[in-house]
């Protein structure tokens, strides 16, 4: 299986907890942390190997100037600090347009992933070479 392809399953995955935390049904801010944390679990997990796996092999032939990668890690940064505005959310007012801002953050992030940086992936690296970073994926996730 190619990295792409694994990426997009853990999109998948997300996109259900991103809605769930966009609704905004709690009542209070604590249970507002209490959806932070599952969904930070899955997006900090996803982000982490994203990161090693895609970013660093694309960074060998695209460079660490500004450009894509750029954008993608400089997004990652901005929702974790979003995310942990949302971990510290007293009121339930904030708690609900922090998480409402959290999940149209990752929603567009994911779009850029899909629209832009998998089809880049694809032409940078090429099949064999994401099926490797695939095969890594695989390996890290059942370890």
């Amino acid at each position: 299986m190619k990295i792409t392809d694994a990426l997009l399953g853990e999109h998948a995955v997300i996109y259900p907890l991103l809605d769930e935390l966009a609704r905004g049904d709690f009542a209070t801010a604590g249970e507002a942390r209490g959806q932070a944390r599952v969904l930070a679990a899955a997006l900090e997990s996803h982000a982490h190997l994203e990161d090693e796996l895609l970013f660093e092999p694309l960074e060998q032939h695209l460079g660490t100037g500004a450009g894509p990668l750029s954008v993608m890690r400089l997004e990652h940064d901005e929702i974790e600090a979003v995310l942990a505005r949302l971990r510290e959310s007293e009121e339930p007012v904030e708690a609900r347009t922090t998480a409402t801002r959290l999940a149209a953050l990752a929603r567009d992030h994911f779009a850029k992933e899909e629209q832009v940086l998998f089809p880049l992936a694809e032409q940078t690296l090429g099949e064999v070479g994401l099926e490797q970073l695939g095969a890594d994926w695989a390996r890290r996730r059942l370890s």
